[in-house]
């Protein structure tokens, strides 16, 4: 099952999102994200964040969704509010779409220790919802049910 986490500038959260499921995920799933208006760089800062987190940060890189034209998502999770209303491109067709929405840490004013506890409680949550994910019982869901999950996750 391939998974797109996409967000506006494809920097913080949606990497965050990618690298994240990919720690947590079994054989068979993969997560990649993508920005609607990328920025073309991961924020430095999303970087430190899953290093500490002892999270692989190899591979990560700020791309648009037309990278995935040719090899489309099973499902599109958008991860920021301004992504949420977007239309996600006519090649994604039959994807399943739901929107987990996160403030975005890099707004948070304040002194490092506040910035850094702003990313840690993002990915936090992140791996909440991934970790929820990843414990459905897709074999026996239907599509309505499990974007019906999804749409719960996002709540979490």
């Amino acid at each position: 099952m391939r998974i797109l986490f996409m967000c506006t500038a494809n920097s913080c959260r949606s990497i965050l999102s990618e690298a994240m499921f990919n720690h947590l995920a079994p054989e068979g799933f993969k997560a990649v994200s993508a920005g609607s208006f990328p920025k073309g760089q991961v924020l430095p800062r999303s970087l430190h964040t899953l290093e500490q987190a002892g999270i692989s940060i190899t591979g990560l890189s700020s791309k648009g969704n037309d990278a995935f034209e040719a090899n489309p998502p099973d499902i599109v999770i958008t991860v920021c509010d301004k992504a949420a209303g977007e239309a996600c491109p006519v090649y994604f067709g039959p994807a399943l779409k739901s929107h987990w929405g996160l403030a975005d840490p890099s707004d948070v004013q304040g002194d490092e220790r506040e910035v850094d506890a702003a990313f840690n409680a993002t990915l936090k949550r992140i791996e909440q919802r991934c970790r929820a994910f990843l414990a459905l019982p897709y074999a026996d869901l239907s599509r309505d049910a499990l974007k019906r999950e999804l749409d719960r996750i996002g709540n979490l």
